[in-house]
């Protein structure tokens, strides 16, 4: 175990966290045991900043050190704010929650200018240039023996095509989050021409429609994955009326084993994660099917840790501190 590091989280607030579900919170409290020292800063303090000739690009930002317990009401205590390079820090996790829009890829190209291992370097967790190549519902298109039927677009007849081939369908904002935006469409809905207008009247971006998989009543897994390997997953399963299985509308997290399949899924896209760099990976799996591959700031430790007994957390620090040392 590694001792010492500095380590720099750029996150949403802190003090608006759930400290007994937020994944970020477990993964400090795991940092802070380790005796690693923490700050925090929001995305809207970082600078950029280029000199003249002979004068290094530095990326700097207001970060404030923190400490964190398990403490409702007084879960962080913090310091004096201070503007500093970052390239000081040894670890940053990027951690704000998506939309996965254009500021969130803006902070991605600032962050390549520090990451790295060694002097002057800091691993950002997750890679940045791999989090921005990889939109967590396009990226799982590359693996079309892994997922149902899908469809990108912004063709209307296209869509309208899908359906009637399939019936009954799911269609989502290509880059929402949280469930927001999930519509489930049945074969007899007479709302999907309206739901087309009101999306392409409010956005320039295509539409993803699946097949609805009716195992998702019995839940949607999460399966997590540190550097490539499945380390535990749980059941999310909606609410009573409800097609989306997320838990910020009301999913209820249960404890749930890997299968024969996924384990086939964790192992066919595993060497892609470890070699881009996406250290800390939630996979949605419904049924047979994998459905997205979760890399800007997946969530799930929490329960993992209480329903399976194991400090996932630990895990995924355990896996970076082996690629600071590599």
């Amino acid at each position: 175990m590694r001792s010492g590091l500095d380590v720099a989280v750029q996150m949403d607030p802190l003090e608006g966290v759930d400290i007994n579900g937020d994944s970020t919170f477990a993964l400090m409290l795991e940092a802070q045991a380790r005796g690693y020292r923490l700050f925090v800063y929001g995305v809207e303090s970082l600078a950029l900043l280029e000199g003249g000739q002979g004068t290094k690009t530095r990326l700097t930002a207001s970060v404030r050190p923190v400490t964190v317990r398990r403490e409702k009401g007084n879960h962080a205590t913090f310091g004096e704010a201070e503007r500093i390079d970052l390239s000081q820090m040894d670890v940053i996790l990027m951690r704000q929650d998506p939309p996965f829009d254009m500021a969130y890829i803006t902070a991605t190209h600032l962050l390549e200018h520090v990451h790295g291992v060694g002097p002057g370097k800091a691993l950002v967790v997750n890679d940045p240039r791999s989090v921005r190549d990889s939109p967590e519902k396009l990226l799982v298109t590359h693996y079309p023996e892994l997922m149902p039927p899908t469809l990108v677009t912004w063709d209307v007849g296209e869509i309208r095509a899908f359906r009637q081939k399939w019936k009954d369908i799911i269609v989502k904002p290509l880059f929402g989050n949280g469930g927001s935006g999930v519509f489930r469409i049945r074969e007899d809905d007479q709302n999907l021409n309206a739901l087309l207008e009101m999306h392409f009247a409010r956005s320039r971006e295509p539409l993803m429609i699946q097949r609805y998989e009716a195992a998702v009543r019995k839940g949607d897994k999460r399966i997590i994955l540190a550097d490539g390997k499945p380390i535990g997953a749980i059941n999310r399963v909606p609410a009573e009326g409800e097609a989306r299985s997320n838990m910020h509308v009301g999913g209820v997290a249960q404890r749930v084993e890997l299968t024969p399949r996924d384990i086939e899924i964790c192992e066919a896209i595993g060497p892609m994660l470890k070699e881009r760099g996406l250290i800390f990976v939630g996979i949605d799996v419904i049924g047979d099917w994998l459905t997205e591959i979760n890399v800007t700031s997946p969530t799930g430790l929490q329960e993992l840790e209480r329903f399976d007994g194991i400090n996932p957390a630990g895990l995924l620090w355990d896996c970076i501190e082996s690629r600071l040392s590599a």
